[in-house]
């Protein structure tokens, strides 16, 4: 308990960070996922074959990889002297969009082609058949896997720790260099972790109740 107490505006400042970190990397996560979901179910060939390689190319690469190029290509050619939280939220948020992508795309196929089909007959767009139609359909089966996807990014954001950036992990690497019981942090560490997990499942465990009724 002494760790805790003795160390507790770093446990929270390291808290904080990792809260922050996840929120913002979700938002971008989930906003650039839903696009590249419509990219994916679009009718325009070129914004199918975007959409797939944004999948396939994120997917499988390694976040430590992105998380370099982040931090040591982008500064040097496109954004010189930009935040290392910045750099660690794109790196997280990018990387987790390709897992929206594919949760959101399969919530679209849950919904019966004939409803997007009958949409567009009577002179919907495709964004607006998209809005109207299959988005909020769609949201009911998405849920899920969506808590899961979240709560992978929050223990991924263990990896900006090793960039400059101010989290959980960053923090129980500082308390061990100053020679305090490795064991007892990783317990206070977990919980930390088990704290904001646990919100996330909680969250939208709610969400789908609500859905639920709705329905």
């Amino acid at each position: 308990m002494n760790v805790l107490l003795d160390n507790l505006a770093l446990f929270r400042e390291g808290f904080i960070g990792t809260v922050t970190l996840t929120v913002t990397s979700a938002l971008l996560a989930l906003v650039l996922g839903v696009v590249i979901a419509g990219f994916r179910v679009s009718p325009v060939a070129p914004l199918r074959a975007f959409g797939t390689a944004w999948v396939t190319l994120l997917q499988n690469t390694p976040l430590t990889l992105l998380f370099l190029v982040a931090f040591f290509v982008v500064p040097r050619i496109l954004f010189p002297g930009i935040n290392s939280f910045l750099l660690a939220m794109c790196a997280l948020g990018v990387y987790t969009s390709s897992f929206v992508c594919e949760a959101v795309r399969s919530g679209f196929n849950t919904v019966p082609m004939g409803q997007a089909e009958a949409a567009r007959s009577i002179g919907m767009s495709f964004m607006q058949s998209m809005r109207i139609v299959v988005v909020p359909q769609a949201t009911r089966s998405v849920v899920p896997p969506l808590s899961s996807i979240l709560i992978a990014l929050t223990k991924n954001t263990a990896i900006a720790g090793a960039f400059n950036n101010v989290e959980l992990f960053n923090i129980q690497k500082t308390l061990s260099n100053d020679g305090l019981e490795i064991g007892l942090i990783f317990i206070w560490i977990t919980l930390a972790y088990l704290i904001i997990t646990f919100t996330i499942s909680g969250l939208f465990r709610l969400l789908e109740r609500r859905l639920e009724v709705a329905r």
